[in-house]
């Protein structure tokens, strides 16, 4: 059976000898991150009120002196960072050798087991989950009570979520408030136990993206290695997915696990040639693919964009006309509806979720271009006279970045349907724009379209945007989830003393393994890498 490719991506060779010693060298030195970040977040995590760490001999000490447990914590995430750009040379679609995507996941994996047991990292929303799933096991409607009413402020798992979501409804999907509520029972007010759990679910995620970007990489002409090294080994999925715990982890999961299996039976069309028979269990896996992208959506409502580019994809494969657009379309948007309902109702949670969607915009993100446009309209009208309408101008141009948005995905839409683009490729630039677009933006909702871009787009410009994005982004928050208001002195100490401790580990690799930090060379001419 042809799978769903036009493009093979072009025979490589396994790494020498020479190079399979500089790829230890940096496993070893992203373990080294690994663990700085660790041992950093005991003392420079979002950590909970009652922080359990205070009680631990030894490991106490880092809870006490937190401006050096930051720079510990920032060396930490450069020397990921770095080591995940070391390790993007062995990843290049041009060489003629690269690493396997089996020692991409080893070296993922041990990136990632020092960061299962720690405090959350960058964010506080895994309290906010916890507290939700327990309303939900409480028999209440996490859609109508924030956790300070219904819980009470005194309750210890209303106590570790930050005050602006304490009397807000959860934004959530009914699926995951639903499988929290399962979790609940287990960890009670254990708030250690309930943050290993959140993590848990959001690594069965991280497990469906390592599972299912090869197998997409393979099928749209992409290096299975470089999707993996781009999607699955971003330090934004290490930081924010892991070490965060956040939810969209699993939304994504489910999202890219549902389009594998729902094209894994659809066969090859060019455009213009004779639609092939039906290929035996091709509707079944696209009846699959629609209801595992449907529990995503039940998971967060962004997952709902690869419905139409996937009924797009289906639609090709027969004659492209807008009759097969309908004839695809239709019957996936009635199983969606069926699947939707029964999540909704079968939680018995309803669609109360559907008015909470707008939680997340209470924030307004500095790195949000909507958001900072609203400021910056804020401090004209000042300079002017004209008064402060910051306020006014942020639902306003929120409302405007939807629309534009929604512009950008109609036109991906309507041209990944008359094949001038690939859909996964429609999908992640639409994604990009609904997520760069919005108020509220944060650096792991990046992934919403580097996830899906890694796996079907191949050419170096957008390789090369989206490295620098993923090195650059998770710099932008500290670990600890705040803000530093009036100890905003302690951020620049913390900063230059780990670019100290980064430099002098990066002087180290280079004695070790020259090869790392020269330039790589090119093997293969561009025209044969995929694009």
């Amino acid at each position: 059976m042809v799978v769903a490719s036009l493009v093979r991506p072009a025979k490589t060779e396994p790494l020498n000898d020479g190079e399979h010693r500089a790829l230890i060298v940096v496993r070893r030195f992203g373990i080294v991150g690994a663990l700085l970040l660790a041992f950093g977040s005991l003392g420079a995590g979002a950590a909970p009120v009652l922080n359990p760490v205070q009680e631990i001999p030894i490991l106490r000490l880092f809870a006490r002196i937190p401006t050096v447990s930051l720079a510990i914590a920032f060396a930490g995430m450069g020397m990921l960072v770095i080591g995940w750009l070391m390790l993007g040379r062995f990843a290049r679609p041009d060489r003629e050798r690269l690493a396997t995507p089996g020692q991409l996941r080893r070296t993922l994996v041990m990136w990632l087991i020092p960061l299962l047991f720690i405090p959350p990292l960058f964010s506080r929303d895994v309290y906010s989950y916890l507290a939700q799933s327990e309303i939900v096991h409480r028999g209440m409607d996490p859609y109508e009570l924030g956790p300070a009413q219904a819980l009470g402020i005194g309750d210890p798992l209303t106590s570790g979520v930050s005050n602006m979501w304490r009397e807000t409804p959860a934004p959530y999907g009914p699926l995951l408030l639903k499988l929290g509520s399962w979790l609940a029972p287990i960890a009670g007010t254990d708030v250690v136990v309930g943050v290993l759990l959140q993590r848990a679910v959001a690594l069965v995620g991280v497990v469906l993206i390592v599972w299912a970007l090869p197998k997409l990489a393979r099928r749209f002409g992409v290096q299975p290695a470089t999707a993996l090294w781009l999607g699955a080994a971003n330090p934004l999925l290490i930081f924010h997915f892991v070490a965060g715990a956040h939810n969209d982890a699993l939304a994504i999961g489910l999202m890219v696990a549902g389009l594998e299996l729902g094209i894994r039976r659809l066969p090859v069309r060019i455009a213009g040639d004779s639609p092939p028979p039906l290929a035996k269990g091709e509707l079944l896996f696209i009846a699959l693919g629609v209801t595992v992208i449907t529990l995503g959506v039940a998971v967060k409502l962004n997952a709902v964009l690869a419905l139409p580019f996937f009924a797009v994809m289906v639609a090709r494969r027969w004659h492209g006309k807008l009759s097969d657009l309908f004839r695809a379309g239709a019957p996936m948007a009635l199983l969606f509806a069926v699947v939707l309902v029964i999540a909704c109702v079968g939680s018995g949670l309803g669609f109360g979720w559907v008015g909470a969607l707008g939680t997340p915009g209470l924030v307004r993100s500095w790195i949000s271009p909507t958001a900072e446009l609203a400021n910056l309209g804020g401090v004209l009208g000042i300079l002017l006279g004209l008064g402060n309408h910051t306020n006014a101008l942020v639902p306003i141009l929120g409302m405007l970045g939807y629309i534009v948005a929604g512009a950008i995905t109609l036109k991906f839409l309507w041209d990944s349907f008359k094949w001038r683009y690939r859909p996964m490729i429609g999908l992640g630039v639409s994604l990009g724009a609904v997520m760069i677009l919005h108020v509220a933006l944060q650096p792991w909702y990046v992934l919403w379209a580097v996830i899906p871009l890694a796996a079907s787009a191949g050419t170096s410009r957008f390789r090369v945007a989206a490295t620098l994005i993923s090195a650059g982004l998770p710099f932008l928050l500290p670990p600890t989830g705040s803000t530093f208001d009036g100890r905003s002195y302690v951020l620049p100490y913390a900063y230059l003393a780990a670019v100290v401790v980064v430099g002098l580990a990066v002087l180290v690799v280079h004695r070790m393994a020259p090869l790392l930090l020269s330039r790589p060379p090119k093997h293969l001419p561009e025209h044969l890498a995929p694009s």
